[in-house]
């Protein structure tokens, strides 16, 4: 799909710039801190393969060429700055700091990096609504060097890019399995961009604002609901022949907790009056409760949502039987 197609969709809207009202809440939280794209660049060690000392493509050159490649796709429209969340930090000294205590370490004989890196931008020029939530597209990576054998000699590496849209009501990434995200191996800048502009090109907009539109149009009742809970708790124990048999399960035991609670107490998606939760409450639920994921398993679990939400509204579209409802 060429860039021209996804600006130019029938169901885009441009977003009322004075409104203030939308959620800034981070996109993803568990054990992550949010860090400056500068600090990445001036305080952060690139780590390199131990074996011939060829350096790994650095978190903030992945943002940049990101960002460059999405700019000059979506040319005319404004992209935010990026929000950058890390974690499992590793932290190293140079050699003349060998033997010194801990406490007398200057700040430039202390070395830093991020494992886990994950990025995104927002380009709310782009926005779009489903029911009344108003949604902004976004863009982004994910970066996890505990993919990588940098103790073995350069080769390809391992990035994950995604598009798709951010609810601005509580700021939960909506992303599906048909062409939004993205496994990239890559060995080099220059290849990297050209699999993110693909990969951007790729992306049908109109497909997933239509999938997310008929999420409105479907409801489970409570006790659907509950037998989703349950089922979900069920997965985990199923025989391996049986497991097989039904759609894949990835949000933990914990998510599950938060997603039963938030049928009672979500400000945003909790029950209806009768009871009833329609699949675009229910998904936004999952995906709430998704942000507690570590950064390496949020964009897998982030799909999982919107595949499983697939197959509850072909299964109530059909009138089927679901494991997860019957």
């Amino acid at each position: 799909m060429n860039n021209s197609t996804i600006i130019k969709a029938s169901e885009v809207i441009q977003p009322n710039s004075g409104n203030n009202n939308h959620n800034n809440s981070p996109l993803i939280k568990a054990n992550t801190n949010e860090v400056s794209l500068e600090h990445l660049k001036s305080d952060c060690i690139i780590p390199v393969f131990s074996k011939d000392n060829e350096t790994t493509i650095s978190h903030h050159e992945f943002i940049d060429i990101t960002h460059q490649v999405a700019k000059s796709m979506f040319k005319g429209h404004s992209i935010s700055n990026p929000e950058i969340r890390t974690s499992h930090i590793i932290k190293g000294r140079v050699p003349s700091a060998i033997g010194k205590p801990v406490k007398e370490l200057l700040k430039n004989e202390k070395t830093i990096y991020y494992e886990r890196m994950m990025f995104k931008y927002d380009i709310p020029t782009i926005s779009t609504k489903i029911g009344d939530n108003e949604l902004n597209l976004v863009f982004g990576g994910v970066r996890a060097y505990n993919k990588e054998n940098l103790y073995s000699k350069k080769s390809l590496e391992k990035f994950k890019f995604f598009i798709g849209f951010k609810n601005l009501v509580c700021c939960n990434l909506c992303v599906s399995s048909d062409g939004n995200v993205v496994e990239i191996r890559s060995s080099s800048l220059k290849e990297l961009e050209s699999k993110i502009m693909e990969a951007i090109g790729m992306y049908e907009m109109q497909n997933q604002i239509k999938k997310f539109r008929k999420f409105t149009e479907y409801e489970i009742s409570e006790k659907q609901f509950a037998q989703f809970i349950g089922k979900c708790r069920l997965y985990q124990h199923l025989p391996n022949s049986e497991k097989n048999q039904v759609p894949k399960l990835e949000i933990s035991d914990n998510q599950i907790n938060a997603i039963a609670k938030g049928y009672y107490s979500d400000k945003n998606f909790s029950r209806n009056s009768n009871g009833n939760l329609s699949l675009w409450q229910m998904y936004n639920l999952i995906t709430g409760a998704n942000k507690s994921s570590y950064i390496d398993s949020f964009l897998k679990r982030s799909l999982n949502a919107s595949e499983l939400m697939d197959h509850i509204c072909y299964t109530i579209e059909n009138n089927v039987n679901s494991f997860y409802l019957n």
